[in-house]
């Protein structure tokens, strides 16, 4: 039995200007499910991401929130929903230590004043919860490393108790064992039950940990696939339009080879 849908996107159309940026869009995420968006430069990624975001509101088109019909015309409306998203900037504050970065807008107070023994309490928890290692919550955010500072991120997006969390390109720019710390990660989000919208140019990462891959070209849908019943070519190929590229030539010679 599939699990419930959280969030829909029906027939979206946003314009800015003459440009016509996503055309008649569907998407879907359920809860406890990675799905994967992927597409060329100037497919529409990230424009889409920002209308779920509340960042640009949709043009035309429906969002659906738990099976009902919701308006997000600003970015609180998406929290408010459950919607968390990290950008690929993380927009973190060097100068603040893990605690500090992980409650920043939503701190934690008692008689007038921070209460930093309970916001240091709740980080712990939720970072031994996730699995995240760093050597102490109350070391400045700049002493960490890519892979730590991109973890941090993603927790604080758990702070307000999402549904569903978007992933900007969360492995980029990372190396091998960062990569993994980050994928792992997501792997648990999707145990707990959340819903993960994972944007991504890194196919290796995509097939790793999604369980479907929604493909964007030109600002519309070209095809969503099962990550299990698909080829690395067959996404290669949805992404670039074309059946005939070097990736998909490559993994002919290679039948024809094993023959």
């Amino acid at each position: 039995m599939p699990n419930e849908t959280v969030l829909a996107l029906r027939g979206i159309y946003k314009r800015f200007g003459a440009v016509q940026a996503l055309t008649d869009v569907n998407l879907e995420i359920h809860a406890g499910e990675v799905v994967a968006l992927v597409g060329d430069n100037g497919a529409g990624k990230s424009t889409l991401v920002k209308t779920v975001a509340g960042v640009h509101p949709i043009d035309e088109g429906t969002i659906e929130w738990e099976g009902r019909p919701v308006t997000i015309s600003r970015p609180h409306d998406a929290q408010e929903l459950g919607i968390a998203t990290v950008y690929q900037d993380l927009a973190l504050c060097d100068n603040l230590d893990v605690v500090a970065n992980l409650f920043l807008g939503n701190e934690v107070n008692g008689a007038r004043i921070l209460n930093e023994i309970e916001m240091e309490k709740r980080a712990k928890e939720l970072l031994d919860t996730l699995s995240i290692r760093i050597p102490s919550v109350r070391i400045p955010v700049a002493s960490l490393s890519g892979g730590q500072r991109q973890v941090v991120a993603i927790a604080r997006a758990l702070i307000g108790d999402p549904k569903v969390v978007i992933l900007d390109e969360p492995t980029a720019a990372l190396g091998v064992e960062q990569t993994a710390q980050v994928l792992d990660l997501v792997e648990r989000l999707r145990e707990r039950g959340l819903g993960v919208l994972l944007i991504s140019h890194n196919m290796a990462d995509v097939q790793a940990v999604a369980d479907r891959v929604t493909v964007l070209r030109l600002g519309r849908n070209n095809g969503v696939f099962d990550v299990q019943d698909t080829s690395h070519e067959e996404i290669i190929a949805a992404i670039t339009g074309a059946s005939d590229n070097a990736v998909t030539r490559r993994h002919a010679r290679s039948k024809e080879a094993s023959k």
